[in-house]
C-alpha cells in the first residue's frame, strides 16, 4: 500500500502534463480509437473508460476532485457558481482559497517543484508558479486582462498574450483551445515546469452550442486530437517524449436537452422569496442551479415547519403526472452523494431538462436558434454510459494496462504517486494496476 506519510520527493520525478478534456465521456472512446494520436498514446498507455464523476458533475467540482482525491463535500467546491441568489450573474468558484486542504499544486510546490496551468478551474491566486488561471470579468466595471493579470502570474501571462492573443474571441471556441494549446507548447518548450495542468473546453462549450452527438461535438473531438499530436510532437522534437508522463482526462459527460427549469419561479409565487429582476431579492427558500441538478436552500435550515412544506412541493412536483423532475434527495442525501452539506434538498432533472436560476417564466423551451444550452450536465454519474475516462501513458505507469471501473476522486492520488507526492485525507485511493510492480 502506498505510504500516506507527507515527504519531499527523493529524486526529481519525471515532467507531468495533464490535459483535462471536458465534458469527454466514456461514450467518445470508441470514435477516439479511429483517431491517430488518441490511439498511439492509449497503444502505450494504461487506461480506464468507466470513470465515475461527482455529484453535482460539473466542471469545478470535477477539477477540485482531481487535484485533492476529495468529493465536493469535502474539498468546498460543491458549484460552479457561488451561492449569490441575489444576483443574476453569481461568481464562479475560480480561487484556490474556496478549495479546503491540499491540493496537487500545493504538494509539488512543497517537495520544490514547478508548476503551470492554463485555464485550469479554481487555481486562481493559489502560487502556482507559471499560472493563467480561468477567471473572467464578471461585472460592469472589470477588465478582462487585469482580472487575468491580478489572479495569475502577470510576466509570465503577457508573454503569452503578446504572442497569441490575436488567437482570442472571448471565449468562443476553437480560438479559445487554440490559445491555451499554442500557450502549452509555449510553456513546456521556455519554461519546463515539472507538473503542467491544461483545461481545454472545446467539446464541452460545442456540446452546450449544438448537443452532445452532433457532428459539431464530433469535430470538437478531432480538434483535441490534433491537439494532442501537436503536444506529442513538441516532446519528441525536444528529446523529451519517453521522460514526460502524458495524462488525458475527462471531467464528466453531457446529455441532450430542450427545456430549461425555473425553480425560483415558484418559490416566489409561493410567497418563500421577493422576485429582483431576474433575481432574489430577501428569501427564505432559494434555488441554486448546477444545470441537471440544483440545490433547493433555506435561510434558516431549522425552521422545520417550512422544510416541510418545501418538501411537499418538491415530492408532489416530482410525482405530478408527465413531470421533469428524476428525483429529490433530502439534504442528507445529498450529502452522502458527495454534494453540498449545507443544502435542505437536492433536484435531478430527468433526460431532456435542465435548470436556471431565473426566476421571471417557470420554464423555457429551447428552440431552434435560442442561445440556450442544447447539451448539459450537473446530473447525478450513477447512470449507465455517463462515465468519462483516464488515460495515462509515459515512464512511470503500465504500458497497456486496463483498469474496469474508478473514481474521479483516484485520479489525484493517482498523478500524486507518480509524482513522488501525496494527497493528505484524500477520498480516493491510488489504484496499482496502472503502475509497473517494481514502483
Amino acid at each position: 500500500m502506498w505510504n500516506r506519510k507527507k515527504r519531499p520527493a527523493l529524486k526529481k520525478p519525471n515532467p507531468m502534463i495533464v490535459l483535462s478534456w471536458d465534458a469527454v465521456g466514456s461514450e467518445d472512446i470508441s470514435y477516439l480509437k479511429e483517431l491517430p494520436h488518441f490511439s498511439s498514446l492509449l497503444k502505450r498507455g494504461a487506461f480506464c473508460d468507466q470513470v465515475k464523476s461527482v455529484f453535482p458533475s460539473l466542471t469545478y467540482p470535477a477539477h477540485a476532485t482531481i487535484i485533492t482525491g476529495k468529493i465536493p463535500a469535502h474539498h468546498g467546491i460543491v458549484n460552479n457558481l457561488r451561492f449569490q441568489p441575489e444576483r443574476e450573474k453569481p461568481d464562479w468558484f475560480w480561487q484556490r482559497k474556496y478549495i479546503h486542504g491540499t491540493t496537487l499544486f500545493d504538494e509539488a510546490r512543497k517537495a520544490g517543484l514547478t508548476t503551470a496551468a492554463l485555464l485550469w478551474p479554481v487555481a486562481s491566486r493559489s502560487g502556482i508558479t507559471y499560472n493563467l488561471p480561468e477567471v473572467w470579468a464578471n461585472r460592469p466595471w472589470q477588465n478582462q486582462l487585469m482580472m487575468s493579470f491580478f489572479h495569475g502570474t502577470p510576466g509570465y501571462e503577457l508573454d503569452l498574450f503578446r504572442r497569441y492573443g490575436s488567437m482570442i474571441d472571448g471565449i468562443r471556441q476553437p480560438m479559445l483551445d487554440n490559445f491555451v494549446q499554442a500557450s502549452l507548447l509555449r510553456t513546456f518548450r521556455g519554461y519546463r515546469p515539472d507538473l503542467m495542468l491544461v483545461h481545454l473546453t472545446d467539446v464541452d462549450t460545442t456540446r452546450h452550442s449544438y448537443g452532445v452527438h452532433s457532428r459539431e461535438a464530433r469535430a470538437a473531438l478531432r480538434r483535441q486530437d490534433l491537439r494532442l499530436g501537436e503536444t506529442l510532437g513538441m516532446l519528441k522534437k525536444i528529446n523529451l517524449e519517453k521522460k514526460t508522463n502524458i495524462i488525458i482526462l475527462g471531467d464528466h459527460y453531457q446529455k441532450d436537452v430542450s427545456c430549461i427549469l425555473y425553480p425560483n419561479y415558484s418559490i416566489v409565487e409561493k410567497g418563500w422569496a421577493e422576485k429582483k429582476g431576474n433575481a432574489l431579492g430577501r428569501w427564505k427558500v432559494a434555488a441554486q442551479n448546477a444545470d441537471g441538478a440544483c440545490y433547493i436552500y433555506l435561510h434558516d435550515n431549522r425552521d422545520r415547519e417550512l422544510k416541510q412544506e418545501v418538501a411537499n412541493w418538491l415530492f408532489a412536483w416530482k410525482n405530478a403526472p408527465d413531470s421533469p423532475v428524476q428525483a429529490v434527495f433530502t439534504g442528507k442525501q445529498a450529502r452522502d452523494k458527495g454534494a453540498d452539506p449545507q443544502c435542505a434538498f437536492m433536484l435531478e432533472a430527468k433526460e431532456g431538462f435542465y435548470f436556471g436560476n431565473g426566476c421571471s417564466c417557470p420554464k423555457e423551451t429551447i428552440e431552434e436558434n435560442s442561445s440556450l444550452h442544447r447539451g448539459a450536465h450537473g446530473y447525478c454519474p450513477d447512470a449507465p454510459g455517463y462515465e468519462t475516462f483516464f488515460l495515462a501513458a509515459g515512464p512511470d505507469f503500465q504500458p497497456g494496462a486496463r483498469i474496469e471501473k474508478m473514481y474521479l476522486m483516484d485520479e489525484g492520488p493517482i498523478m500524486a504517486r507518480a509524482l513522488g507526492l501525496d494527497l493528505e485525507d484524500a477520498d480516493g485511493a491510488v489504484l496499482n494496476a496502472f503502475f509497473p510492480e517494481s514502483r
